[in-house]
């Protein structure tokens, strides 16, 4: 089967309509009508009814959406690694959530490169559910959370035992900013408990790099991974505050049991001294 086809049927999706898809794809509304009857003719079922009220999409319809879109993911996949670039023979693709760029991913992505310099690295930073979705989907080899779920065929490995401390700029005080770094349900949860005072901060971030940089750039304090401000706790740039709870922030590693290729065997080999 095309995947222009398949990539047609999402776009239909996505747009509502046969025109709306035709204008987004640059083609004639004749083409996109052409595309959809060849599908179904390759498929032997109908996926989409129209009517006055626009596109549904029938049974088969819905069961075939969601691989189409694997379909169209891996082919663009594909498309954007091969051919190899010259003097590397095999490819890994990893994801990992933003916060864990610096130092985990950097450090990591680095040492492949040096131990492994035929191996091209592919690192894509996304949102949890996203990088999951991926690896289900074969884009990802594997990737590093700090929340692991549990399906079948994926194996879960604990990396590294993380802490959230709490820090703050040199001669921070009293009117200068808590900087609430929101680190997952787990951590709020765990935060407004123990700290009730802080519960409803004037400052807010999802995204512990960020906040980290404003930190940096103004006064205040947060809690961030010990990890990622320890240089900055060395040079006097960041102070602890004392008498504080820590929190756990654990990674985790998953990729498929069944899909462990020779570049990702690997790059695995490296992921505990990188950590």
């Amino acid at each position: 089967m095309e995947v222009e086809l398949a990539r047609t049927f999402l776009e239909i999706l996505r747009q509502g309509s046969f025109s709306a898809a035709a204008k987004a794809l640059h083609v004639t509304q004749t083409t996109v009508t052409a595309r959809i009857h060849k599908l179904e003719e390759h498929l032997q079922c109908r996926l989409l009814t129209r009517d006055r009220g626009g596109i549904t999409m029938t049974g088969d319809g819905e069961r075939f959406a969601d691989h189409a879109a694997q379909l169209v993911q891996i082919w663009e996949t594909l498309q954007r690694e091969l051919p190899l670039p010259q003097g590397i023979d095999r490819v890994v693709a990893l994801g990992g959530e933003a916060s864990l760029w610096h130092p985990l991913l950097s450090r990591w992505m680095s040492e492949l490169r040096q131990r492994f310099p035929q191996l091209a690295v592919r690192i894509q930073i996304g949102e949890r559910r996203e990088l999951q979705q991926k690896l289900t989907q074969g884009a990802l080899d594997a990737i590093l959370v700090h929340q692991a779920d549990y399906w079948p065929g994926m194996q879960v490995a604990l990396v590294q035992e993380e802490k959230l401390v709490m820090v703050q700029t040199p001669g921070a005080g009293a009117a200068d900013p808590y900087v609430y770094v929101d680190w997952g349900e787990v951590f709020r949860r765990e935060h407004d408990a123990v700290l009730p005072q802080l519960a409803s901060p004037v400052m807010m971030l999802n995204l512990g790099p960020l906040a980290l940089e404003y930190l940096l750039a103004n006064a205040g304090s947060g809690y961030f991974r010990l990890s990622a401000v320890q240089d900055y706790l060395d040079t006097g740039r960041l102070e602890r505050v004392s008498r504080m709870p820590e929190f756990a922030y654990p990674v985790y590693l998953v990729h498929p049991r069944e899909r462990l290729s020779s570049p990702l065997k690997d790059a695995l080999s490296l992921l505990n001294g990188a950590a």
